[in-house]
């Protein structure tokens, strides 16, 4: 059998463990330092995701945390290579991780300095605020003009649902330059909308428009319930005609 000595390796190869050991315990501990750090960001930050960047010497640390749990600890030097103190991946190299532990104090340093630069911030800022006005009336004017134009629209729904005979339609006409669309669903409203498919719904099965949007609108719809009863006498007309 050939051995090591037969192919002239008579070579000593060291064991790396303690050197990964060491690190794996350095990272361990500043995972728990670090920690603390994330954890008071979340904190400050108030949300479930955050980063801070902090100057020092020897470069830029960013600390981000996700749920104040320490999601990643950066340290990018003045010169070379990013290193990953903490991270979900690997573990930095013992080489790299030196290089950062060389500057953490600095790290932690500006910290304290940067959260020390907010102390009273906040003092003498007032917690006593003008009373919101309420929107009661607003609203109650809004639905009651929603009301009336969904009445409208049911009766109108329902007709032209006895007329057609179909379980679902549209009627559909043009106001001042804008098309309104009327759905019913088996002689109820499903919606009505102007201004086409990317328009706005008056009536719909979800949130109502705003009282500005009524408003606007209000006056058009008179025209549209024109168009409709119009129709309606066309369509009067044309069975008037016919002879049996």
């Amino acid at each position: 059998m050939t051995t090591h000595a037969d192919l002239g390796l008579d070579l000593d190869v060291r064991d790396a463990d303690a050197v990964a050991d060491r690190r794996d315990e350095l990272v361990a501990a500043v995972r728990d330092h670090a920690g603390t750090i994330a954890y008071q960001l979340a904190k400050l930050q108030g949300g479930d995701y955050g980063r801070q960047e902090l100057s020092t010497p020897g470069g830029t640390w960013t600390v981000k945390h996700e749920a104040g749990e320490l999601e990643f600890l950066l340290f990018s030097p003045t010169s070379g290579s990013d290193v990953y103190v903490i991270s979900t991946k690997q573990p930095p190299a013992p080489a790299s991780l030196s290089t950062a532990l060389d500057d953490y104090a600095n790290f932690v340093a500006a910290w304290n300095e940067w959260v020390g630069s907010l102390s009273g911030v906040l003092d003498g800022v007032s917690a006593e605020f003008p009373e919101p006005a309420p929107t009661d009336g607003v609203v109650a004017e809004r639905d009651r003009v929603l009301d009336r134009i969904r009445d409208a629209c049911s009766v109108m729904a329902g007709e032209i649902h006895r007329y057609e005979g179909d379980d679902y339609g549209t009627f559909t006409a043009r106001v001042d330059g804008d098309r309104w669309e009327l759905k019913w669903d088996e002689g109820t409203v499903s919606y009505l909308r102007v201004g086409g498919s990317g328009g706005l719904y008056i009536l719909s099965q979800y949130e109502a428009p705003s009282a500005a949007d009524v408003r606007e609108y209000a006056d058009s719809f008179r025209g549209f319930v024109d168009a409709y009863n119009e129709f309606v006498g066309e369509l009067e007309s044309d069975l008037a005609a016919v002879d049996i």
